[in-house]
Protein backbone atom coordinates (compact mmCIF):
# COMPACT_ATOMS: atom_id res chain seq x y z
CA UNK A 1 0.00 0.00 0.00
CA UNK A 2 1.35 3.42 -0.93
CA UNK A 3 1.82 6.14 1.63
CA UNK A 4 -0.54 9.09 1.11
CA UNK A 5 0.87 12.13 -0.64
CA UNK A 6 2.30 14.29 2.12
CA UNK A 7 1.00 17.83 2.38
CA UNK A 8 3.16 20.80 3.30
CA UNK A 9 1.76 20.80 6.82
CA UNK A 10 2.18 17.03 7.18
CA UNK A 11 5.28 15.76 5.39
CA UNK A 12 6.16 12.11 4.89
CA UNK A 13 8.67 11.21 7.60
CA UNK A 14 10.99 8.25 8.08
CA UNK A 15 14.01 7.49 10.24
CA UNK A 16 17.24 7.31 8.23
CA UNK A 17 18.00 3.88 9.73
CA UNK A 18 14.74 2.33 8.46
CA UNK A 19 15.54 -0.40 5.89
CA UNK A 20 13.27 1.14 3.25
CA UNK A 21 14.05 4.81 3.95
CA UNK A 22 15.47 5.43 0.48
CA UNK A 23 12.51 3.84 -1.30
CA UNK A 24 9.87 5.58 0.80
CA UNK A 25 11.56 8.95 0.35
CA UNK A 26 11.71 8.36 -3.41
CA UNK A 27 8.06 7.30 -3.51
CA UNK A 28 6.87 10.33 -1.52
CA UNK A 29 9.05 12.63 -3.59
CA UNK A 30 7.71 11.15 -6.84
CA UNK A 31 4.10 11.58 -5.68
CA UNK A 32 4.57 15.18 -4.58
CA UNK A 33 6.55 16.27 -7.64
CA UNK A 34 3.72 14.98 -9.86
CA UNK A 35 1.55 17.77 -8.46
CA UNK A 36 3.55 20.30 -10.51
CA UNK A 37 3.35 20.94 -14.25
CA UNK A 38 5.41 18.64 -16.40
CA UNK A 39 8.51 20.33 -17.68
CA UNK A 40 11.69 18.89 -19.02
CA UNK A 41 13.78 20.81 -16.48
CA UNK A 42 14.35 19.31 -13.05
CA UNK A 43 16.58 20.96 -10.47
CA UNK A 44 17.79 20.15 -6.99
CA UNK A 45 19.01 23.00 -4.83
CA UNK A 46 20.99 21.76 -1.85
CA UNK A 47 21.27 24.43 0.83
CA UNK A 48 23.96 24.51 3.51
CA UNK A 49 27.65 24.97 4.11
CA UNK A 50 30.70 22.76 4.37
CA UNK A 51 31.89 24.81 7.36
CA UNK A 52 29.43 23.21 9.78
CA UNK A 53 28.95 19.48 10.23
CA UNK A 54 25.21 19.74 10.83
CA UNK A 55 24.63 22.20 8.02
CA UNK A 56 26.61 20.14 5.49
CA UNK A 57 23.68 17.84 4.66
CA UNK A 58 22.65 19.85 1.57
CA UNK A 59 26.14 20.18 0.06
CA UNK A 60 26.82 16.49 0.73
CA UNK A 61 23.61 15.55 -1.11
CA UNK A 62 24.57 17.85 -4.00
CA UNK A 63 28.06 16.38 -4.23
CA UNK A 64 26.75 12.82 -4.26
CA UNK A 65 24.16 13.71 -6.90
CA UNK A 66 26.80 15.43 -9.01
CA UNK A 67 28.72 12.14 -9.20
CA UNK A 68 25.84 9.94 -10.33
CA UNK A 69 22.75 11.91 -11.33
CA UNK A 70 21.43 11.94 -14.89
CA UNK A 71 22.72 14.88 -16.96
CA UNK A 72 19.31 16.60 -17.21
CA UNK A 73 19.11 17.03 -13.40
CA UNK A 74 20.59 20.43 -12.58
CA UNK A 75 22.29 20.52 -9.21
CA UNK A 76 22.91 23.70 -7.24
CA UNK A 77 24.87 23.40 -3.99
CA UNK A 78 27.83 21.07 -3.49
CA UNK A 79 30.80 20.89 -1.14
CA UNK A 80 32.88 22.76 -3.74
CA UNK A 81 30.19 25.35 -4.48
CA UNK A 82 27.77 25.50 -1.54
CA UNK A 83 24.51 27.45 -1.61
CA UNK A 84 24.08 29.34 1.67
CA UNK A 85 22.68 32.53 3.14
CA UNK A 86 25.17 34.79 1.35
CA UNK A 87 24.61 33.46 -2.19
CA UNK A 88 21.11 31.95 -2.05
CA UNK A 89 19.38 34.80 -3.90
CA UNK A 90 22.04 34.96 -6.63
CA UNK A 91 21.78 31.16 -7.05
CA UNK A 92 17.99 31.42 -7.43
CA UNK A 93 18.50 34.18 -10.02
CA UNK A 94 21.01 31.98 -11.89
CA UNK A 95 18.59 29.04 -11.87
CA UNK A 96 15.84 31.29 -13.25
CA UNK A 97 18.13 32.36 -16.11
CA UNK A 98 19.30 28.83 -16.91
CA UNK A 99 16.07 26.85 -16.65
CA UNK A 100 12.56 27.41 -17.93
CA UNK A 101 9.94 26.79 -15.22
CA UNK A 102 11.75 23.83 -13.61
CA UNK A 103 10.43 21.51 -10.97
CA UNK A 104 12.67 22.31 -8.01
CA UNK A 105 13.50 19.98 -5.15
CA UNK A 106 15.07 21.82 -2.21
CA UNK A 107 17.23 19.98 0.35
CA UNK A 108 18.43 21.28 3.71
CA UNK A 109 19.31 20.23 7.24
CA UNK A 110 17.12 21.30 10.11
CA UNK A 111 16.96 21.10 13.88
CA UNK A 112 14.13 19.52 15.85
CA UNK A 113 13.19 17.66 19.01
CA UNK A 114 15.56 15.06 20.41
CA UNK A 115 13.14 12.29 19.46
CA UNK A 116 13.13 13.50 15.82
CA UNK A 117 16.90 13.53 15.24
CA UNK A 118 17.71 11.26 12.32
CA UNK A 119 14.34 11.64 10.61
CA UNK A 120 14.04 12.62 6.95
CA UNK A 121 10.98 14.58 5.84
CA UNK A 122 9.61 14.97 2.30
CA UNK A 123 6.98 17.64 1.87
CA UNK A 124 4.97 19.62 -0.61
CA UNK A 125 5.80 23.32 -0.60
CA UNK A 126 8.90 25.45 -0.49
CA UNK A 127 11.81 25.06 1.86
CA UNK A 128 12.32 27.90 4.35
CA UNK A 129 16.11 27.90 4.78
CA UNK A 130 17.62 29.56 7.82
CA UNK A 131 14.44 29.34 9.90
CA UNK A 132 16.17 27.21 12.54
CA UNK A 133 18.79 29.89 13.16
CA UNK A 134 16.42 32.86 12.84
CA UNK A 135 17.54 34.04 9.37
CA UNK A 136 15.13 35.60 6.89
CA UNK A 137 15.94 34.01 3.54
CA UNK A 138 13.93 33.46 0.35
CA UNK A 139 11.80 30.33 0.11
CA UNK A 140 13.16 27.67 -2.24
CA UNK A 141 11.55 25.05 -4.50
CA UNK A 142 8.13 23.50 -4.86
CA UNK A 143 9.06 20.35 -2.96
CA UNK A 144 11.39 20.05 0.00
CA UNK A 145 13.42 17.37 1.75
CA UNK A 146 14.81 18.07 5.18
CA UNK A 147 16.96 15.99 7.46
CA UNK A 148 16.69 16.61 11.21
CA UNK A 149 20.34 16.52 12.20
CA UNK A 150 20.26 17.72 15.81
CA UNK A 151 18.26 19.32 18.63
CA UNK A 152 16.78 22.83 18.38
CA UNK A 153 16.14 25.34 21.09
CA UNK A 154 19.46 26.54 22.48
CA UNK A 155 22.70 27.77 20.87
CA UNK A 156 21.75 26.53 17.40
CA UNK A 157 25.07 27.43 15.74
CA UNK A 158 26.99 25.49 18.41
CA UNK A 159 24.62 22.53 18.03
CA UNK A 160 25.12 22.49 14.25
CA UNK A 161 28.91 22.55 14.72
CA UNK A 162 28.70 19.56 17.07
CA UNK A 163 26.47 17.29 15.02
CA UNK A 164 27.65 13.74 14.31
CA UNK A 165 29.03 13.50 10.80
CA UNK A 166 28.06 9.82 10.62
CA UNK A 167 24.34 10.61 10.80
CA UNK A 168 24.63 13.45 8.29
CA UNK A 169 26.53 11.25 5.80
CA UNK A 170 23.99 8.42 6.05
CA UNK A 171 21.07 10.81 5.61
CA UNK A 172 22.79 12.44 2.62
CA UNK A 173 23.21 9.07 0.92
CA UNK A 174 19.54 8.18 1.38
CA UNK A 175 18.34 11.56 0.13
CA UNK A 176 20.66 11.64 -2.90
CA UNK A 177 19.64 8.10 -3.90
CA UNK A 178 15.95 9.02 -3.56
CA UNK A 179 16.37 12.17 -5.68
CA UNK A 180 18.31 10.21 -8.29
CA UNK A 181 15.53 7.59 -8.52
CA UNK A 182 12.92 10.30 -9.04
CA UNK A 183 15.09 12.09 -11.62
CA UNK A 184 15.50 8.90 -13.66
CA UNK A 185 11.74 8.29 -13.54
CA UNK A 186 11.11 11.92 -14.53
CA UNK A 187 13.42 11.56 -17.55
CA UNK A 188 11.51 8.51 -18.76
CA UNK A 189 8.25 10.48 -18.60
CA UNK A 190 9.45 13.47 -20.60
CA UNK A 191 11.25 11.49 -23.32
Amino acid sequence: MREPVPSYSSPGRIKFSHPSAEYRCADWLHQVIQLYPHTQDLACICVGTDRSTGDSLGPLVGTQLEKSAPPFLRIYGTLDEPVHAVNLQSTLNKMKRELKNPRVIAVDACLGQLSSVGWIQVGNGPLKPGAGVNKQLPEVGQVHITGIVNVAGFMEYFVLQNTRLSIVMKMAQIISNAVQRVAVHHSQQVL
